[in-house]
């Protein structure tokens, strides 16, 4: 699988944790908590098996019981302790980064801003943004989102569906560089802020 190392800890993590809840899991619902496709989820499932994570035993009805080893309860805490300090450090990066993109629509005197990309990012964003009283975000924009809100604020599906924003940051963290394309190529090129910790070179900046 040629897949970010991060993403696979991740898919590996939520596997151990899923199978350490239930023994009885069905592949299909591993996928639909993992967040992907059938075959994906039955690739991590063997690879996990493979390094002896897991160990599967045939029950009644054609079902399998998937069990925790003792190396798969070791690499769950490995995982779990790695996620937590990533999850750390980035909340601190992230902060930072949102506190620095508030000081330049502070100093341009943009205060009403939406948020592209509904996140982690885009949490961390709206909470820094309450220390900053004359800033006000007015909602986000995520055409993969599937509820109407986020943080008891709307989403809406695309730029064309919203006005009465003074700037729009960048807070999708799946895929950054093509999103901000989009809003470039939606002629919001003007007014789009991107915080440095999303890694991208911006043109200009």
């Amino acid at each position: 699988m040629n897949t970010d190392p991060r993403r696979e800890d991740a898919l590996t993590l939520e596997i151990l944790d899923a199978i350490e809840k239930k023994d009885d899991v069905s592949q299909r619902h591993l996928a639909r908590e993992m967040g992907v496709a059938l075959g994906l989820a039955n690739s991590y499932l063997k690879r996990c098996v493979r390094k002896g994570y897991i160990k599967v035993t045939q029950a009644p009805a054609n079902r399998y019981l998937y069990y925790l080893t003792p190396k798969g309860f070791a690499e769950k805490s490995r995982l779990t302790a790695q996620y937590l300090s990533r999850s750390l450090s980035f909340y601190r990066k992230a902060g930072e980064s949102c506190r620095r993109v508030f000081e330049t629509c502070e100093c341009n005197g943009w205060q009403r801003l939406l948020l592209c990309g509904v996140s982690d990012l885009a949490e961390i964003a709206t909470i820094r943004a309450s220390e900053h009283p004359q800033l006000t975000i007015v909602g986000f924009c995520d055409d993969a989102y599937e509820r109407n809100q986020f943080l008891g604020r709307t989403v809406w599906r695309s730029l064309s569906e919203i006005t009465g924003y003074d700037a729009c940051i960048l807070t999708v963290l799946d895929d950054p560089g093509r999103r901000y394309q989009q809003l470039v190529g939606a002629g919001a090129c003007n007014r789009i802020l991107v915080p440095d910790v999303l890694g991208l070179d911006i043109p200009g900046e």
